[in-house]
């Protein structure tokens, strides 16, 4: 009863009725414009559900609720995966979502293997943007501070910085993350004029 009334909260309560003309049975079409004009209704309905429970469990984990954030996500994955195929570049920011969420919640295993599917998708992918690459770096850093091993999350967020001034230049905004985070382990670890510096950058 509690996982579905987190589920309702969460997800189902916003898309409801956006599920009914996606699951419910299709319309049978007798002419090949109209099957396609069916199809391509279709996707538009999938692709609108995919934005909606993203974008809703994006809302819950900048509002510190990775929970709620949960069953959004898996909505998102589920959709995606049909729409896009399950080894999909698209897939990637939704794992990287479910990771941080699970990683929240103090579920580091399930974290973990959301974080090997997002890299495993990335190393698949030759053409894979370095603005993505540099997300999927900055999850396995946040990883590893929740881990406690700090030299392994600043070797991610340093691939984090570098990845992301490829893209985006060097004092881009997109950048500013990985620095402050960086950052945030210098300072945990007392050494203030390293923390500063790149508190400064930020």
């Amino acid at each position: 009863v509690s996982h579905q009334r987190t589920d309702w909260i969460s997800i189902h309560s916003r898309i409801c009725h956006l599920l009914i003309p996606v699951l419910g049975p299709q319309p049978c079409f007798h002419s090949e414009k109209d099957r396609k004009h069916g199809k391509e209704q279709l996707l538009r309905r999938q692709e609108s559900l995919i934005a909606v429970a993203l974008s809703t469990a994006q809302g819950f984990l900048w509002a510190g609720k990775p929970l709620e954030a949960i069953p959004a996500a898996l909505q998102a994955l589920r959709f995606s995966s049909q729409v896009f195929g399950s080894g999909s570049v698209q897939l990637v920011p939704i794992f990287l979502l479910l990771a941080e969420a699970s990683t929240g919640t103090g579920r580091l295993r399930q974290a973990a293997k959301y974080l090997s599917q997002a890299q495993w998708i990335v190393l698949q992918t030759p053409d894979c943007s370095a603005a993505l690459q540099s997300k999927m770096y900055r999850g396995l850093g946040l990883f590893s501070i929740a881990e406690g091993n700090l030299d392994q999350a600043l070797y991610h967020l340093a691939n984090d910085v570098y990845l992301a001034t490829a893209e985006f230049g060097l004092n881009s905004v997109e950048v500013s993350g990985g620095y402050f985070h960086m950052a945030n382990i210098f300072f945990h670890q007392n050494k203030m004029d390293t923390a500063n510096a790149l508190y400064t950058e930020v």
